[in-house]
């Protein structure tokens, strides 16, 4: 998705009238769905005066083609300058990374963070080293635009400074960092020439935009999911790159630990962050290091789902006895000694209990004993994905026991969106549609994510099928509407518990024996539930929004009396209501409700597809 486009000619004319600021912000708004800031706006006005200083040769053909502000898919990264042409026939585009830095600082003992005081921050910041951005965005490119790897496109990437004065052993070109700056070359102020020539290099003939199109337009290939690629991660291999707020996140998760343990001191870390930000692959990644570097560190989720899946994924490549002591459920440690265990990596942390065991009668609180057992604890969170009673996570109650232990407390956030195609637009939209908060974005058109409303289940259905045949990567789920019965039933797809009798559809729920619905050969006959989901990623979802949830004088309603009798993330709502009232449970449920659907509705990599049983509802999505 590009956001201004043209060739050399037209973008140095742009630059001469003084209108390419204004072009970008003008695009911006239409394709992102949003504001530029007046701190982005005055950088695009600055680095495109050098820009254009640096296509002032008349060996650099007119016709090249030039994009600026490039979104990745599937991810949220742009890229600031791409230009594309022909060398010898061969098709090449070279991206450039902008920075507006005059200096940086490096942060000791950590690859590639540095602490600069950024022209768009408004202050000093946490960034990565810009050959290692501009060469995590290239790599992305190559992984997952179909278009550059069947019409053999090069992608080669820099780095340019244009405020920055280098010196003799500048930090930015350590040893350190060779790799990164071999495969993306750094530029600074005095490097115009240097920079003319490394374009020339790739670029001698003008392609009128035609490759930049092919890449925008070019299919997005199936994104890697955490779950197939986690046998290869225990095993050392690299099968993510890390990028932007992932990379600072994990340097800086990586050297708390190693102090901590290192000083036999106790720390916690909160890491924020919505749905698809990447918080389950970056807490692999720390896994495995950690593991690697002879720390006693596990991970840890209340959610049986993604342990299910994982140990199916490792079955044959690890024995049941180290997957089942690396991958751990959340009620294992309410009689653990203190500081026993080097790290605990929690994963879902907003699913975190009270209380553990089968009746949930043991131990205190989940969030104190994990913080008890470890030295360093790193909770991954979203409490807007809190999808029961007993769901008690909060970074508030993480703080409150961090600092009855005299724990350290440390806190960031993950903003790269890797789920939903990269659009940030998409999930602002939706809880801004669902009022779980108000966002800018009060419309869906424009955006590079396959969201569909349909009037049947049934066709719904037959779509989600089509797609699943390409990958068996897409699902059907549903609100908890229907009843879960036991019995021999729940292990027959044969037998559908979800009816709908009015559009003569019918579904069984996710079966209880067999395959794991996530990874299942057969799990596009069944329907899942949030418990089957939550944690774990498809390229396609439909979702059924049953009565619990319906549109009502201009607004989203829910109703928990709606929900199974065998629902039990609703159990406890009565006695609630007998002793807080009736308006403190409604509030509560809703929440519960809506951030069942929210998370239901954020499965999908590529695409989310509904259908309401209540028609105002249906309509409702459909316009907004």
């Amino acid at each position: 998705m590009l956001v201004y486009e043209g060739i050399k000619s037209g973008f140095i004319e742009d630059v001469d009238l003084g209108i390419i600021a204004d072009k970008i912000r003008n695009k911006y708004i239409e394709v992102i769905k949003k504001r530029p800031s007046a701190p982005e706006f005055n950088s695009w006005k600055n680095s495109m005066q050098y820009m254009r200083g640096v296509l002032s040769d008349n060996d650099i053909p007119n016709n090249i083609g030039i994009a600026i502000e490039y979104n990745i898919p599937p991810t949220g990264c742009r890229i600031d300058f791409m230009m594309s042409g022909y060398k010898q026939s061969k098709s090449n585009v070279v991206i450039i990374e902008l920075k507006q830095w005059d200096k940086a600082t490096e942060v000791g003992e950590m690859d590639g963070i540095y602490k600069v005081n950024t022209f768009t921050g408004g202050g000093m910041r946490d960034v990565n080293h810009p050959s290692y951005q501009a060469m995590t965005y290239a790599n992305l490119i190559r992984d997952y635009n179909e278009s550059v790897q069947l019409e053999d496109i090069n992608v080669v990437p820099c780095a340019y400074l244009h405020n920055y004065y280098f010196d003799n052993d500048d930090t930015l070109l350590s040893n350190n960092y060779k790799e990164y700056v071999e495969a993306a070359p750094l530029f600074g102020h005095n490097d115009v020439l240097k920079l003319r020539d490394f374009i020339k290099r790739y670029i001698e003939d003008g392609d009128e935009g035609n490759i930049l199109y092919e890449i925008d337009h070019g299919r997005i290939r199936p994104s890697k999911m955490l779950q197939d690629s986690l046998s290869q991660m225990l095993k050392g291999n690299k099968e993510f790159y890390m990028i932007d707020s992932q990379k600072i996140v994990y340097e800086y998760a990586l050297r708390y630990a190693i102090d901590t343990v290192a000083s036999n001191s106790k720390n916690v870390m909160i890491v924020r962050g919505g749905p698809g930000t990447g918080k389950s692959v970056l807490a692999i990644n720390l896994l495995v290091e950690l593991n690697n570097r002879n720390m006693t560190c596990f991970y840890v989720t209340k959610n049986a789902a993604p342990r299910t899946v994982y140990a199916a994924k490792l079955r044959g490549e690890f024995t049941a006895t180290h997957i089942n002591h690396l991958f751990q459920g959340s009620g294992g440690f309410y009689e653990e000694e203190t500081n026993k265990l080097d790290c605990l990596v929690v994963d879902e942390a907003h699913r975190l209990n009270e209380k553990s065991g089968l009746f949930q009668n043991r131990g205190e609180n989940q969030i104190k004993e994990i913080i008890n057992a470890a030295k360093f604890s790193i909770f991954f969170i979203d409490e807007n994905q809190k999808v029961t009673l007993k769901d008690i996570g909060s970074e508030d109650l993480i703080r409150k026991f961090a600092q009855e232990q005299g724990a350290g407390i440390y806190t960031y956030e993950l903003d790269s969106q890797f789920r939903c195609n990269g659009s940030d637009g998409y999930v602002a939209w939706l809880d801004n549609t669902l009022e779980i908060r108000d966002t800018a974005n009060f419309d869906i058109e424009g955006f590079d994510y396959d969201f569909k409303v349909f009037d049947d289940p049934n066709e719904m259905r037959r779509e989600i099928e089509e797609k699943n045949k390409i990958n068996n990567k897409s699902r059907i789920v549903a609100g908890y509407c229907w009843e879960w019965p036991t019995g021999n039933t729940r292990n027959d797809s044969n037998y559908h518990e979800i009816k709908i009798p009015e559009k003569k559809f019918e579904i069984s729920w996710n079966l209880e024996s067999g395959e794991a619905f996530a990874i299942g050969e057969n799990s596009i006959n069944e329907a899942g539930c949030i418990h089957t989901v939550q944690g774990l990623e498809f390229d396609y979802v439909g979702v059924i929004i049953g009565d619990d949830m319906r549109y009502e004088d201009g607004h989203i309603v829910t109703d928990y009396t709606k929900r199974a009798r065998s629902d039990n993330s609703l159990k406890g709502i009565n006695r609630i209501t007998n002793e807080q009232g009736e308006e403190v449970a409604n509030k509560i449920a809703d929440t519960i409700i809506k951030n069942t659907y929210r998370t239901l509705m954020t499965r999908g990599m590529k695409g989310c597809y509904v259908y309401c049983t209540d028609k105002e509802l249906q309509e409702y999505l459909k316009n907004s």
